[in-house]
């Protein structure tokens, strides 16, 4: 039987995002790759794994049986990563679309001037988990909840504010803040795997009339800067991630987005108190938060 790591990968991978063309985006590949990997993996087994529609892809009963032992076998070989990783002497810590914004600077001098000999590395990933469950990073920042992912240990270690992404030439960049009623009558742009937006963020008056569904944070602000929609982020996202044609107004109205370090659990790193110390530092004041 030649069954291969990328093939199970890819399983997942469709699995989490509902269709092959939401997993090619995930892992970085073409949908034609995505397809050749899971009709490989479906030959290899001699079962079909995935019911194809139009629209959607549904898992087979087999496909669900399939499934948990395939996360299974790419949990062992993340922390087998893991293990390589630490022996490195590298603290490598992952993000989705901003690590910790204008903190992350300070945070970078003040581990390097107390850690010398463990370098602190950021590590961008369009995983859900921000690179921890494909063992490509030791902590991540996070600003969805997995607290639902019995793998990992979460901490509170901030907040921020939510900004808005406009077009440079929309009328709402000559405001130096919005409110999110401002934004309801614009096509709005949303991710849904790694983002922080989601109608609901709206309520209780009525959701945006159009919501645009994007990939990553580079398609997000593309669709942005040619005005073919706005968004709502964290203020990390607006001071790291500056873009021509981009303007970021901050919402008034609007809760702020908590900032988590997750880690896992059976597996933490041995300079994870340090790190959520500094970290917690950085954005203490104007006040600190307590898990």
């Amino acid at each position: 039987m030649d069954l291969q790591l990328r093939q199970l990968q890819m399983l997942v991978a469709v699995a989490d995002a509902g269709t092959f063309t939401d997993a090619a985006t995930v892992v970085g590949v073409s949908q034609a790759s995505v397809s050749r990997s899971i009709a490989a993996l479906e030959s290899a087994l001699g079962v079909r794994l995935l019911q194809r529609t139009t629209r959607h892809v549904a898992l087979t009963a087999a496909g669900a049986k399939v499934l948990p032992a395939a996360r299974r076998v790419l949990d062992e070989v993340a922390h087998l990563q893991r293990t390589v990783t630490e022996s490195s002497g590298e603290l490598r810590v992952g993000y989705n679309w901003a690590a910790l914004g204008r903190h992350t600077r300070r945070l970078q001098k003040t581990w390097a001037a107390a850690h010398p000999s463990v370098p602190l590395v950021f590590v961008q990933s369009s995983t859900v988990s921000a690179g921890l469950s494909e063992g490509l990073v030791d902590v991540a920042v996070i600003r969805r909840s997995l607290d639902d992912d019995p793998r990992f240990a979460t901490a509170l270690i901030g907040a921020e504010r939510r900004f808005a992404a406009i077009a440079t030439d929309n009328v709402l960049a000559r405001r130096r803040q919005l409110r999110m009623a401002d934004l309801r009558r614009y096509p709005v742009a949303i991710d849904a795997r790694t983002g922080t937006t989601t109608p609901a963020l709206w309520h209780p008056g009525p959701p945006p009339a159009t919501i645009r569904h994007t990939h990553g944070v580079d398609e997000w602000l593309t669709l942005i800067a040619a005005g073919q929609a706005v968004g709502v982020t964290s203020e990390a996202t607006a001071h790291q991630n500056p873009r021509p044609g981009v303007a970021y107004r901050a919402v008034r109205d609007a809760p702020p987005i908590p900032v988590w370090l997750v880690w896992w659990s059976d597996t933490p790193p041995a300079v994870l108190p340090e790190l959520l110390a500094l970290t917690r530092e950085t954005y203490a004041p104007p006040g600190r938060l307590h898990e």
